[in-house]
């Protein structure tokens, strides 16, 4: 498994990642649900800590793998900035019930240019943590992945992503690239999804949120600019998600 020196993560992905973020400042576009409706702006789907989808051992598996992916150094890990409850979040909605794909069957395999081919995403985080979870058990004496040491962890995400550990119906590469991908998303998004707590993934990065207007600040050449991040739901960055301020 390919894990990530933070650095190199931020080079590979933080770019593409907080260009897509840098979108959303336009709060007129930002479009939180489906179906999309033209010439309306939904608002975003605020992070609200009752809506659930994973259980309690659910989220164990979830919390040790994404520290796994983005483990703590000089910054938190992923579960310290809240992916796991992005990634619950997103599960208890439209995303895990697959609103915005094709869900017919058959599921065959696809190429990489041809995106996600599997059942909702819901779907294959309880199937896939049930079964890698049950092969665990049999090869570890019992144990949960999160019991288990990292470096014996390391190993099972690593089979994950090389579809080398056998799953009796769900796809173990499938479901390790949605962990990631999530995982990812989780770190760099906006935290009014629950993630990014205090938006710490923005001040690593230097990226300063959905500001409005950056037009005072176009001739100001190779000048440091400290801004702290703003949210597109318009609070700064020590402002929690579920403040009413």
């Amino acid at each position: 498994m390919r894990l990530f020196n933070r650095r190199r993560f931020l080079l590979g992905t933080a770019g593409i990642f907080t260009a897509s973020l840098a979108g959303y400042a336009g709060a007129r576009d930002y479009q939180g649900g489906v179906p999309w409706e033209q010439g309306k702006a939904l608002p975003p789907d605020r992070y609200n800590p009752a809506k659930r989808f994973l259980t309690d051992a659910e989220r164990r598996f979830v919390t040790a793998a994404v520290d796994r992916l983005i483990p703590a150094d000089d910054f938190p890990s992923a579960s310290q900035l809240g992916v796991v409850d992005f990634i619950d979040h997103q599960l208890a909605g439209s995303y895990g019930r697959g609103d915005i794909f094709y869900l017919q069957e058959p599921f065959l395999e696809g190429t990489d240019s041809q995106g996600y081919q599997s059942r909702a995403p819901s779907w294959l985080y309880r199937r896939a943590i049930r079964e890698i979870e049950g092969a665990i058990a049999s090869n570890h004496d019992g144990k949960s992945f999160a019991e288990l040491d990292e470096a014996t962890q390391d190993s099972i995400l690593t089979d994950l992503e090389n579809g080398d550990l056998a799953l009796p119906t769900a796809s173990a590469s499938t479901f390790f690239s949605l962990l990631l991908q999530n995982t990812k998303e989780g770190y760099f998004g906006d935290p009014i999804h629950g993630g990014n707590r205090d938006m710490e993934a923005w001040r690593m990065i230097g990226f300063p949120g959905a500001r409005y207007d950056y037009r005072p600040y176009v001739a100001r050449h190779n000048e440091r600019l400290e801004f702290e991040p703003v949210s597109v739901a318009g609070f700064a960055s020590r402002i929690t998600p579920n403040s009413t301020e």
